[in-house]
């Protein structure tokens, strides 16, 4: 009996911890769990950005290197429709190398042959390179078959999010939307720099929404992005890929129309002065002012242009 009654108290023992009901998160736990969202999910998206960026840039050199194929291809043809039109008299030939032939037949058809080998290397580098270049398609297509599939769980964590960010808002949390911040008075700024801060500025309240570019809605990049654009300067849609194209200062120089990197690149803004920047901040908030130091810092970089 006191054995069986032992096995009985030890059973309990070991399933009162399943029963006990879990208290709910607190609302500092909430708040980093979001957090972390946040950034997890705006890294995922600046990826997503890089790939479009790399399949575009692979595709207009596979189309260029398709062209160039083509020409080489068409000059080889050329030479040998021309060779069989004299006969063997080399007489057009001959017009097409009076500027560098010494006169004699051997030298013509020496040159001729050095013509020919150099179209021929051409067109053997243009098909190594497209064979490269296909290959690098083929598995950037993969990847974005990958994507595709990452695509729709970034959609899947968006909703995730806005749920978390809605419970985090009912729990009182004012870390669902940046807090409003003063700038303060503003430096006027003037020059391509003062055209991608008023840019800028005129976009603030536009929703978040990743792989935005303008005009109406934006993410991170995509708002340094078309800020730049709106002087006249060609910036790529990614924070990392922006950050290759500027010239890197330090804290001391910066200044408006500046770029400001955060949280390993996965994050940029656009400086306007006065220790603030405008930036798009992460799914369910709009373009807004922030301090400087609203987040980790990776670096500062200057746009050349």
């Amino acid at each position: 009996m006191l054995r069986t009654l032992a096995i009985g108290f030890i059973s309990l023992a070991v399933l009162a911890p399943a029963t006990v009901a879990h208290a709910d998160p607190s609302l500092s736990e909430i708040e980093a769990q979001l957090d972390k969202q946040n950034k997890d999910l705006e890294a995922t998206i600046e990826n997503w950005n890089k790939l479009n960026i790399d399949m575009a840039d692979s595709q207009a050199k596979a189309a260029d290197l398709e062209k160039n194929l083509t020409a080489a291809n068409e000059g080889v043809s050329q030479i040998a429709i021309e060779a069989f039109k004299t006969n063997g008299s080399m007489r057009n030939i001959n017009i097409m190398l009076s500027a560098t032939s010494s006169g004699s037949l051997m030298d013509q058809m020496t040159m001729l042959q050095q013509v020919t080998r150099a179209q021929q290397k051409s067109i053997s580098d243009y098909k190594n390179a497209k064979t490269q270049l296909d290959q690098t398609i083929a598995a950037q297509n993969t990847q974005k078959a990958d994507f595709e599939n990452q695509r729709k769980k970034i959609e899947g964590d968006v909703k995730k999010l806005e749920d978390l960010q809605k419970k985090a808002k009912n729990a009182g949390s004012t870390k669902v939307t940046g807090a409003n911040y003063n700038p303060g008075t503003l430096p006027a700024v003037s020059g391509n720099a003062g055209a991608a801060v008023n840019y800028a500025k005129s976009k603030l309240g536009k929703p978040y929404v990743y792989g935005a570019g303008g005009p109406n809605s934006f993410d991170c990049s995509g708002l340094t992005m078309a800020a730049w654009a709106a002087a006249g300067v060609s910036l790529p849609h990614n924070a990392a890929s922006q950050w290759s194209k500027v010239a890197h200062i330090p804290r001391s120089s910066l200044a408006p129309g500046d770029l400001v990197f955060y949280n390993g690149l996965g994050h940029v803004g656009i400086y306007v002065g006065n220790d603030t920047i405008i930036h798009a901040p992460h799914t369910g908030d709009v373009v807004r002012y922030a301090s400087v130091s609203v987040d980790s810092i990776y670096g500062y970089g200057r746009v050349k242009g």
